[in-house]
């Protein structure tokens, strides 16, 4: 079941974050420190903590709608030959 981050208002510890199965969230939890009865607090996903490699390929693709790159020839190939599989030399051959 998919989990999502809930975060809560204590009166006397400040915030702290509840991770629970999405759609399952109280309004009132009890503080993990003093245990009072919290209120639920919304606030923004963390749409900022996206890894590098994700945010230059969405750069990438935003910057392709208006200016694409041109290709003016065909890639060389870099694959490598993989050795074969060890189990492969078992195999009856015709």
């Amino acid at each position: 079941m998919p989990m999502a981050t809930y975060e809560y208002q204590c009166r006397d510890c400040g915030r702290f974050e509840v991770h629970l199965p999405i759609g399952t969230a109280e309004t009132e939890c009890d503080c993990p420190h003093c245990h009072y009865p919290s209120r639920r607090v919304f606030s923004s996903p963390y749409l900022s903590r996206v890894p590098p490699v994700v945010s230059a390929a969405r750069a990438r693709e935003e910057r392709s709608q208006e200016a694409p790159e041109v290709v003016t020839s065909v890639p060389a190939e870099r694959r490598r030959p993989r050795p074969p599989h060890p189990a492969l030399a078992r195999l009856p051959r015709p």
